[in-house]
């Protein structure tokens, strides 16, 4: 059996283990670690950009480079209800890189960095034939405004942060050279974790993600974590229309842009409803006691069991 047979999710599976550390609250299975400290709790992700299949040179300026790589964390913090703190980088580059390359790097990380008021601690860096950028970031939450996949009830229902399908959208505007929806190559370029969305709801939320991977595979985490099953009302699923207006000119289904498309970086979260005048936006499901994912559409529902983005099972990039 190779990687590529289980992929990503099912080596997870198979090197995760019950933390021994009491202080340990959360392990492997959310978007960060949580680690209970003498000043309280503190949060925890590591993520990696690969050249090649996170971005391309000749696609990313390499300031977007650098910005994609603290966007991408922070959203995983955010996702928590925590605030991002302290950055550690470790970068491997090719020997003939030129030195501009990198120092517009990191331009790029310390203009996201600033943006949250991060500071880079820290790091390690070595030589590979491919920009490899792996950021480990650590953050600070309140316990009253952690959110985790494994809270989510049935009852709740399902919203999103924003509307979906862009990141496979610009995708695939690159990969095919389609000139203009400079709109949709700009977002997918420079992705925005959503910070102030986060802190603002995750007092009233049950349970929340980031969607990096599209909307079917970040709900089903929610599900599987939780205990639990969701239905998603195919109809409600918020996409704009010049992503919708690519996907007609590549006779392409806009809603597998967004079901299973990632590298949106929008929230997904499930409220109780008493709780639903405290947050913002768009409905697109609910979380039911029979553990399936169903999509809903014209009144009809089908089960889901497509998978969105893993690392070893397509390419993302190329």
């Amino acid at each position: 059996m190779k990687v590529k047979d289980i992929g990503e999710f099912g080596l997870i599976d198979r090197i995760t283990k019950r933390p021994k550390d009491k202080d340990v609250l959360v392990g492997i299975g959310d978007d960060a670690a949580v680690i209970k400290t003498k000043k309280g709790l503190q949060v925890l992700t590591t993520d990696s950009l690969v050249e090649g299949d996170h971005f391309r040179r000749e696609w990313f300026h390499p300031v977007q480079i650098g910005m994609k790589a603290i966007e991408i964390n922070v959203s995983d913090i955010a996702s928590m209800g925590a605030i991002p703190r302290y950055v550690l980088v470790s970068i491997a580059l090719p020997n003939d890189l030129d030195v501009d390359f990198f120092e517009k790097i990191y331009k790029g990380m310390w203009k996201s960095c600033d943006k949250y008021q991060i500071e880079i601690i820290g790091g390690n860096m070595t030589h590979s034939e491919k920009i490899v950028i792996s950021i480990t970031l650590i953050g600070e939450v309140d316990i009253k405004n952690l959110c985790l996949r494994s809270s989510a009830k049935p009852g709740d229902l399902i919203f999103v942060s924003g509307y979906l399908g862009n990141g496979r959208a610009g995708l695939r505007l690159l990969q095919e050279e389609i000139e203009g929806f400079e709109n949709i190559k700009k977002n997918y370029l420079e992705p925005k974790a959503q910070l102030k969305t986060a802190l603002k709801i995750s007092p009233y939320v049950n349970s929340m993600i980031d969607i990096s991977d599209g909307l079917a595979p970040e709900i089903k985490h929610i599900c599987n974590q939780s205990k639990c099953g969701a239905i998603i009302y195919k109809d409600k699923i918020p996409i704009k229309v010049d992503v919708r207006s690519l996907a007609k000119t590549l006779d392409e289904d806009e809603f597998d842009y967004a079901l299973f498309g990632g590298e949106d970086f929008k929230l997904v979260y499930s409220v109780s409803k008493e709780n639903l005048d405290e947050v913002n936006g768009f409905l697109v499901g609910e979380i039911t006691e029979k553990q399936d994912i169903l999509l809903s559409f014209n009144g009809k529902e089908k089960k889901l069991t497509q998978n969105g983005y893993d690392h070893f099972k397509e390419i993302n990039q190329k």
